[in-house]
């Protein structure tokens, strides 16, 4: 069950992005309204992964590696290679051509636990520097959530099925034992041409390739007919992606002005 009017709820568990969540309530919110940003995404820049959704994978994947982080094995688009660094947006916005997780996309909503009556509870972060008060868009009208909360709640109602979903996933991958560590490493020249010496720039969680293969066929077909295979091929074509993070790291750090020597 989900609310998007009980205030003063007891919640639990806290979440990236989100620095002042509230439960959205018509008496505390009621003359806030959303007034777009010139800067929507500027929340992310500082966060070098975002948590993925499993039927995220396939489009994620031509942007970013998906990979398993954690001991929950939590999948997440890597959008950078050092924390605080997040390699896709740009003056505050996304790259053009980069995909939006849902995570993102349903700020400044969310849902937190209310322990005491068992339920979800849609939450707005009040820290949100678009949400103002007498803003565009208004929260509520006459009372009642508007369309914008409407929206959000049915988003969050759908992120939070996608997650469950997820969660399933994960523990099926679990279950059959496919997951292995890996790292990322980038292999830097030397001022002679030469290579130097690889450094590691990432560790993770991912599938591994072997142990799929050494899967009984009815089980391969079971991943198959149930489309966790599809996924699991998405997740790997993406580890492709680490060579274009890289080049787009040292990009940037070329592009950053060199101090000056005291």
């Amino acid at each position: 069950m989900t609310d998007a009017t009980q205030a003063n709820s007891p919640l639990s568990g806290t979440v990236l992005f989100y620095s002042q969540p509230e439960p959205l309530s018509a008496d505390v919110h009621g003359k806030l309204g959303v007034t777009p940003a010139d800067k929507p995404y500027a929340f992310v820049a500082q966060t070098h992964v975002v948590p993925l959704t499993v039927t995220e994978f396939a489009p994620a994947a031509l942007s970013y590696p998906v990979i398993f982080v954690g001991d929950a094995k939590q999948p997440v688009a890597a959008m950078g290679l050092n924390q605080g660094e997040n390699l896709f947006i740009e003056n505050g916005d996304f790259r053009p051509d980069a995909y939006i997780p849902a995570y993102v996309r349903r700020y400044p909503f969310v849902f937190a636990n209310d322990e005491e009556q068992k339920r979800m509870v849609l939450c707005i972060d009040r820290a949100a520097p678009f949400v103002v008060e007498g803003g565009e868009t208004p929260l509520f009208e006459n009372g009642q959530p508007s369309g914008y909360v409407n929206f959000g709640m049915e988003f969050c109602n759908n992120f939070e099925q996608e997650r469950v979903r997820t969660e399933s996933f994960i523990n099926l991958l679990t279950e059959l034992d496919l997951f292995e560590v890996r790292e990322a490493t980038f292999t830097p020249r030397n001022a002679d041409g030469s290579a130097g010496a690889p450094q590691k720039i990432a560790e993770y969680f991912a599938v591994s390739e072997d142990k799929l293969k050494a899967l009984p066929v009815e089980k391969l077909a079971e991943l198959r007919d149930n489309g966790a295979l599809g996924q699991i091929y998405a997740h790997l074509v993406s580890l492709l992606g680490w060579d274009r993070l890289i080049a787009m790291a040292l990009t940037r750090a070329a592009q950053q002005p060199v101090a000056a020597n005291a």
